[in-house]
């Protein structure tokens, strides 16, 4: 993820430019001072830049030690990487904390390391696309353990982790601590981040937005093909993952970060298909 695109400060000018003199001009014409179009304008800008402004506050100081402790001790492929890499998968936490807002239901507190926690997610799986974005501007939603498909913590409480196209992230914030302990294949916050590539698709659940379209029909035989593996017996996927597609895809990607060597030696054509889909190979180098 950039801090910052040209392209972004062309349209955020020319937006203010637009608005700008189109309200001095209105103003002149009834009277009232035309310096009001600096004023709008001037708006125009913040609004459009705010996002990448607020970026580069975030990442004019490095994330504190105890952060980079945490990243040290949870994230397998943080430790493997170079001074120079690490510094780009910090800066992407870093982003990725000043994009999101993260918010306590129940009386949950919303700590660093919750926060922490989903951005290192989103660092990780985006790294190997810095060019790409997640959707602007996320909600995070911290629940105090699992829930139901109404959002209720008391009946017949099952998930862990929801995402609904265009509402917020919903995550039980135990199980968000749990998932980084050990590398498991069990993370919810990046089964949950997979499920946002769905919807960034355009295609129906199952087809991620960073799949090739020209590969559709490759990935859908394939992730067929898993699902029966998975019916039977014979995946290091765990049974969810034979809902449909989407969860298919779900369920690997916690295993691509978190078990790449397993993934590999298991399922060798999915594995070289995620692979190519995160652009970047999450195998330890060292």
């Amino acid at each position: 993820m950039h801090i910052f695109r040209r392209s972004n400060l062309v349209v955020a000018i020319l937006v203010a430019v637009c608005l700008g003199g189109g309200v001095a001009v209105a103003s002149s014409q009834l009277g009232g001072p035309w310096e009001v179009g600096i004023l709008a304008g001037g708006i125009a800008i913040w609004i459009g830049l705010r996002r990448f402004i607020n970026r580069w506050l975030q990442v004019r100081h490095p994330l504190p030690n105890s952060s980079l402790d945490w990243l040290e001790r949870h994230v397998a492929f943080y430790r493997g990487l170079d001074s120079r890499d690490r510094r780009q998968f910090e800066r992407a936490v870093q982003i990725a904390l000043a994009d999101m807002s993260f918010e306590g239901v129940a009386g949950v507190a919303v700590t660093h390391t919750l926060r922490l926690a989903v951005a290192a997610g989103i660092a990780l799986m985006w790294f190997g696309r810095p060019g790409w974005d997640i959707p602007y501007k996320h909600t995070v939603l911290f629940y105090p353990g699992s829930f139901n498909e109404e959002f209720d913590l008391e009946d017949r409480p099952i998930f862990d982790g929801m995402m609904r196209e265009n509402g917020p992230l919903l995550l039980s914030a135990p199980a968000v601590t749990h998932g980084w302990q050990r590398a498991d294949g069990l993370n919810v916050v990046l089964h949950e981040l997979a499920h946002v590539l769905d919807f960034q698709g355009s295609g129906p659940p199952g087809l991620p937005a960073l799949l090739d379209p020209s590969s559709a029909t490759a990935w859908k035989t394939l992730v067929d093909h898993e699902m029966e593996k998975v019916r039977n017996g014979q995946s290091i996927l765990r049974n969810y993952a034979a809902t449909n597609r989407a969860e298919l895809f779900a369920v690997a990607v916690e295993q691509f970060f978190e078990r790449p060597r397993q993934l590999k030696d298991r399922h060798k054509e999915l594995f070289d298909a995620l692979v190519v889909m995160f652009n970047f190979d999450p195998t330890p180098q060292r």
